[in-house]
């Protein structure tokens, strides 16, 4: 039987919120705990209003994955790594756990997200909390269309989902994310046709500009990808506006992209802060600023039920353990977070968090 992935393809919604967590010293057991009840509280809430939509899709960092697991780890998976050009930079910031939360309803994201983090008070601390939204016909704050390229179907499967090439993780997903905070009045300073050519897209129709037109250091020139054999490589987005107009006032786009290969992701980001050929940097920069940066795999749906056995389990049951008990440390030191008696299932009903 196939692994079944996350909700990693559900289609864009209304409403959003993204957390980053980082998770304590001795509060990988509440993780644990946590991940195979992750199903089962999407139901409680997304059951009270069906039509909303709300899905759950839970991230595991590098460090916190050998924190947590005893055995293969995702062939791809390690700390994002800092981007800097001679101009621009895309910093790496703390994450060890994301939750993508998204429904047509900020009430069943904000409940779940509520949910969620009382489960892992004390455990783990959040570093980044965005609360997204949907602007108008799907546009950013700076007025374009996004997401336009997203493949779909059979594409998006094979764009986003790890295949054959890892086994142990087929169905899983890395994704990458970055919050941009954009300094709209020198964007709205601008002409339509100088938008347009730093976007590389027509703004009223969302149309993609001639090769012959389209500016070097436009955004959607240095963002296409291809392949060796000269076929484009894709990643999906599920990015959202946000913003604020409490002291001085933020507002931006939140960067989610989701892959089968985070090298896919990372090219696109060399190419916009470094340059392709070095230099030619993303002309959107210049009026937006990355201020968070983090990576994380999305393990299967069929995983988080089950998860594998924490660092040391093994050794410890062959020692005479009793199942539950806390056996030695983690990978990071922490004692008493093994909790195996915490290994239960979700019952497989209705559809993946």
């Amino acid at each position: 039987m196939q692994p079944e992935p996350q909700a990693v393809l559900s289609p864009l919604t209304g409403a959003a919120i993204f957390l980053v967590l980082t998770v304590e010293p001795g509060g990988e057991h509440a993780v644990r705990e946590l991940l195979p009840d992750l199903a089962g509280l999407r139901r409680a809430v997304g059951f009270r209003a069906p039509e909303g939509g709300l899905t759950c899709v839970t991230g595991i960092g590098s460090e916190l994955w050998d924190r947590l697991f005893d055995g293969p780890r995702p062939a791809a998976l390690h700390p994002f790594r800092e981007v800097v050009g001679a101009r621009h930079r895309a910093p790496a910031t703390p994450g060890d756990l994301l939750l993508h939360l998204r429904a047509e309803r900020m009430d069943l994201c904000f409940e779940l997200a509520g949910q969620l983090t009382g489960r892992l008070a004390g455990a783990a601390t959040v570093v980044d909390s965005v609360q997204g939204f949907r602007y108008f016909d799907d546009r950013d704050l700076l007025g374009f269309v996004d997401g336009t390229e997203n493949p779909e179907g059979r594409a998006a499967v094979e764009a986003a989902l790890v295949g054959a090439e890892d086994p142990d993780f087929a169905g899983g997903s890395y994704v990458v994310v970055q919050k941009y905070l954009h300094r709209l009045d020198a964007w709205n300073a601008l002409s339509v046709e100088e938008q347009e050519g730093a976007v590389g897209r027509t703004k009223l129709t969302d149309v993609e500009l001639a090769d012959d037109v389209k500016p070097a250091d436009s955004h959607v020139a240095l963002t296409v990808i291809t392949g060796p054999d000269g076929e484009e490589r894709k990643i999906v987005r599920f990015n959202m506006a946000f913003g604020s107009f409490a002291h001085g006032g933020e507002s931006g786009t939140y960067f989610i992209g989701y892959a089968g290969d985070p090298g896919v992701t990372e090219e696109m980001l060399r190419n916009m802060f470094v340059g392709n050929p070095p230099g030619t940097t993303d002309r959107l920069l210049e009026f937006s600023t990355a201020v968070t940066g983090a990576l994380f795999f999305v393990p299967t749906a069929d995983l988080l039920d089950s998860p594998p056995p924490a660092p040391g389990a093994v050794a410890g049951s062959a020692a005479g353990s009793p199942p539950g008990s806390a056996v030695g440390s983690t990978a990071g030191g922490s004692p008493g977070s093994l909790g195996i008696g915490s290994l239960k299932q979700t019952p497989r009903t209705g559809p993946r968090a």
